[in-house]
């Protein structure tokens, strides 16, 4: 008797979701978590890549890492302008933004805990 593969928990795709960001060398990495504010999904990251060219690069190779390790087959918007590329994953969504895109549109501080502490201003 086989058993099917078992689906990765939300919290395996976040964990290789970060390594892969973190090989890519995507900046100021931030993990929200989403749980009993969104059923869309359990967790939302948010980095910047230095270039358009980097966001594109950095999406994609992250995309073919889950279809590889768990077959997530994820949905894409925005990869062919590189300046904001988001990925959702089902559980987990990625947002992958150049930097001045990313200051403007200032995402993560709708979804983060207004009493969490603010970001450390860079010198």
């Amino acid at each position: 008797m086989s058993t099917a593969p078992k689906e990765p928990t939300s919290e395996l795709v976040l964990e290789r979701i970060l390594a892969s960001l973190e090989d890519d060398k995507a900046e100021d990495v931030v993990t929200i978590s989403l749980r009993g504010k969104s059923a869309m999904a359990d967790h939302m990251i948010v980095c910047s890549g230095r270039s358009s060219r980097q966001v594109a690069a950095i999406s994609e190779k992250l995309t073919d890492a889950l279809k590889q390790e768990f077959g997530i087959i994820s949905k894409v918007e925005g990869k062919d302008q590189g300046d904001w590329v988001l990925i959702d994953t089902g559980d987990v969504i990625v947002h992958v933004f150049r930097p001045e895109v990313r200051e403007f549109y200032q995402i993560e501080k709708m979804w983060m805990d207004p009493h969490a502490a603010p970001k450390a201003a860079r010198p």
